[in-house]
């Protein structure tokens, strides 16, 4: 399979709550939207990927713990605090992971998993070794 593009899908159960979570709350900049009313939808840039939200679960269907996402900042301490002080549930906060990342969790309205994640100077991901 050739890969041209890749996207995560979110289906909240409040549409209007969960854009206002990734748009406001997270911060991030809108790369497209498209229709309207609950057909509305808006596609996130996010880092090097894009998260869709749109369309909608029930109400009574939660994220389950197997998918969550990874947003890599600068410094997750500090972009914690700011999540915390805009409304976000911190599940965890920022700390230094045995395998060297500096990892927080927060969710979103429907319990979307999200880590968010500092690679320090000196990680492997950033230096070659």
């Amino acid at each position: 399979m050739e890969v041209l593009a890749c996207r995560v899908l979110i289906r909240p159960t409040d549409l209007q709550r969960s854009l206002a979570f990734y748009r406001d709350v997270l911060g991030l900049a809108i790369f497209r939207e498209f229709g309207s009313g609950d057909e509305h939808g808006v596609v996130f840039f996010a880092g090097g990927g894009l998260i869709e939200v749109s369309g909608r679960a029930p109400a009574t269907q939660r994220a389950g713990p197997h998918v969550a996402l990874w947003l890599q900042v600068r410094d997750a301490s500090a972009e914690l605090a700011r999540l915390a002080a805009a409304g976000a549930p911190v599940l965890r906060d920022a700390r230094r992971e045995p395998w060297g990342l500096v990892e927080g969790w927060i969710e979103d309205p429907d319990g979307v998993r999200i880590c968010v994640v500092e690679v320090p100077e000196d990680h492997p991901l950033r230096r070659r070794v």
